[in-house]
């Protein structure tokens, strides 16, 4: 136990609980994010690291409350140099005549006195390397690592998941060696071989559970659907437009999926706009044409509601029932939705959470579709899927992720890709603008406007006292006041009642509505043609994903688009989207620029924290280890990993997932 490692008291281990610490193996586990290098250099003016033998008892100084100085006098290569260091007073009795120690700081010739920033109790006699811990108040790195080094000298059991036969391959250091060695490096290469030796173990353990995943569902029984695609076909040819090369590789893919006699679980990526809605039609006709439900699962009422619109408008004619549940319903008309759903008699049910409570039942659900899968966290998605008995599963996303990346942390599901648009649609003009040249958006609304056309203005916030921040109600007067309120204008915002939202863009969609004014519930989904300039202010305070998003409102017809982009602080990030309009491309630079934080937080599964690992720094390792693991699994799956006893035990966990 934790309590028993020296040094750990009651309150050092509520200081290790918060850091996620709660077993001996998770502090033995908690490695360090970087070093501190610790090198002697000369004493010349600047930076040094020095060794230095106290001459003079230290002085503190006490300044005010919570400041002081301590200074005393030291030795270094013979001269004797003035030491000055900030709130280190309580060093005092341990800075002793005669003490070598090594002092860190900032050399000045001329004053012949070194400003520490800090000051090693001990002689430094060649390069350490000093890890540093993620942190919290009340906890310092060296404590952490001496209660790491304390629990270590206890031989606590270490599990080691890379088979032997790797190990020896690679030469990899043992296990317990790279955990010594990681908190305690002897050496930069010696830190090195710690590093690869734990990042490959990580990588190896997520991918055997990402490949073993997927292997077991390709070998569940599916649905059986016996029909042909000639009516699905005939759908198609019959389509007001053409499908993209894209488009029908993708319906190939899931008509192929539902046809085995696996189950299906595929991953629909496609950019804005791309078309991955009549996709996901083309499955749900063929899973009515074959005797089961459809349902689809939406994040907003206001995606939920186009769904429901742009569906019924495929499926006239052909005798296809489809039905819109939300939360803001009345009881009679949500009864009888229910009612008909258990019955068989609605064939495609379009909602958003309120699909997910135990009163919605089926009678015989074959297909559930996540549309932007991401908004939905793990336990969601499962209660979706489970409505029903061995339901194919399809996700979209219109996030895009570099397929690399995508086929790893996305392993586990087979994957579809859309990055060409429909036919006709122009690339969107993107331009970066400061506040000071306000009036070039405005001449722009105005054209566009004139012209017949209505236009999106985006905003971070509803209402803020930040004069630098453009809201909502802010915009609305200055644009009132700039068209003399002679342009219908309007605004929606996530805190506006369901049905306040529904008319507000029910008026958009039909015209009445010339601007609307925004914050990003607008992200997803909605769809107005005739939209052709969006104009999004404090355009830094959104991530490149979310501004893509966001952009993709527009240019859904074959009319020229713009968006402008309003910021006064140069980015890097937004001058990647005036130069491009491929999502994939977007996402990869975002990627680069801000680390898997913000751009693999849509898995949302929670095994995608890595300890040491870095899905941005080590795609190439990822990749490798890919390949090993799904070796493995090949090798050893029909004996049950039985000469692996830590993967039996794992395939075990992994086949009784709640």
């Amino acid at each position: 136990m934790l309590e028993d490692i020296k040094g750990v008291g009651p309150k050092t281990l509520g200081t290790l609980n918060k850091l996620g610490i709660k077993t001996i193996d998770d502090l033995i586990n908690y490695y360090p994010f970087r070093y501190n290098k610790i090198e002697l250099t000369p004493l010349k003016d600047g930076e040094v690291v020095v060794n230095g033998i106290v001459e003079t008892p230290p002085i503190a100084t006490y300044i005010k409350k919570n400041f002081n100085k301590l200074s005393f006098r030291v030795e270094v290569d013979n001269y004797l140099v003035d030491v000055v260091i900030f709130n280190r007073a309580f060093m005092k009795n341990n800075i002793k005549r005669g003490k070598t120690v090594t002092l860190i700081g900032e050399y000045d010739s001329r004053k012949n006195s070194i400003s520490c920033s800090d000051i090693r109790l001990f002689e430094t006699k060649e390069t350490t390397f000093e890890p540093v811990y993620r942190l919290t108040s009340g906890i310092t790195s060296k404590v952490l690592n001496n209660l790491i080094t304390n629990a270590l000298l206890t031989n606590p059991k270490v599990e080691d998941y890379i088979p032997n036969y790797i190990i020896d391959d690679k030469e990899f250091l043992d296990k317990e060696t790279a955990i010594k060695l990681i908190h305690n490096p002897t050496s930069n290469n010696i830190m090195e071989k710690a590093i690869e030796r734990l990042k490959y173990e990580e990588l190896f353990k997520f991918m055997f559970k990402t490949n073993y995943l997927k292997q077991n569902r390709k070998q569940q029984d599916g649905l059986k659907r016996d029909k042909d695609f000639s009516e699905v076909k005939s759908f198609i040819d019959n389509l007001p437009f053409k499908l993209t090369e894209d488009q029908i590789k993708a319906c190939d893919d899931i008509l192929d999926d539902l046809k085995s006699e696996s189950r299906m679980n595929r991953l629909l990526l496609g950019d804005v706009g791309s078309g991955k809605t009549i996709v996901s039609v083309v499955g749900i006709y063929y899973n009515y044409l074959c005797g089961y439900q459809s349902a689809l699962l939406a994040p907003t009422e206001i995606l939920a509601d186009q769904h429901f619109l742009s569906i019924t408008h495929f499926f006239k004619g052909l005798g296809v029932r489809v039905e819109l549940l939300k939360g803001k319903m009345s009881k009679k008309e949500r009864s009888k939705i229910l009612e008909d759903l258990k019955s068989g008699d609605i064939d495609l049910l379009i909602g958003t959470h309120a699909i997910l409570l135990d009163d919605v039942i089926f009678k015989n659900l074959g297909l559930v579709i996540t549309d932007e899968q991401h908004r939905f966290g793990v336990n969601q998605r499962s209660v979706f899927q489970n409505k029903g008995t061995m339901c194919d599963v399809l996700y979209t996303s219109a996030t895009p992720i570099p397929r690399t990346y995508a086929l790893t942390i996305y392993g586990d599901m087979d994957i579809s890709t859309i990055k060409t648009k429909p036919a006709g649609r122009l690339p969107i003009k993107t331009s970066l603008i400061k506040n000071k040249d306000i009036k070039i958006a405005l001449f722009e609304i105005l054209e566009e406007v004139k012209n017949g056309h209505q236009v999106y203005i985006v905003s971070a916030s509803i209402e803020s006292e930040d004069d630098d921040l453009k809201d909502v109600k802010t915009l609305k007067k200055n644009l009132d006041t700039a068209f003399n309120s002679r342009i219908p204008t309007e605004i929606i915002h996530g805190k506006l009642k369901p049905a306040e939202k529904e008319k507000i863009m029910n008026d958009f969609k039909d015209g009445k509505i010339k601007i609307l004014i925004s914050t990003t519930v607008i992200e997803v989904g909605v769809d107005v043609s005739n939209a052709t300039l969006m104009v999004i202010f404090n355009a830094e305070r959104f991530g490149l994903a979310t501004l893509h998003q966001l952009r993709g409102r527009i240019g859904r017809n074959a009319l020229e688009s713009k968006c402008i982009l309003i910021s006064d602080k140069e980015s890097e990030r937004l001058k990647i989207l005036t130069k491009s309009n491929d999502g994939f491309y977007i996402s990869e630079m975002d990627f680069k620029l801000r680390g898997e934080g913000d751009l693999f937080g849509t898995r949302q599964s929670g095994d995608m924290i890595f300890k040491i690992a870095s899905l941005r720094d080590d795609i190439k390792l990822l990749s490798i280890v890919n390949n090993e693991s799904a070796k493995f699994i090949k090798e050893n799956i029909n004996n049950s990993f039985k000469d692996y006893p830590l993967y039996e035990n794992l395939a075990y966990s992994l086949n009784h997932i709640d």
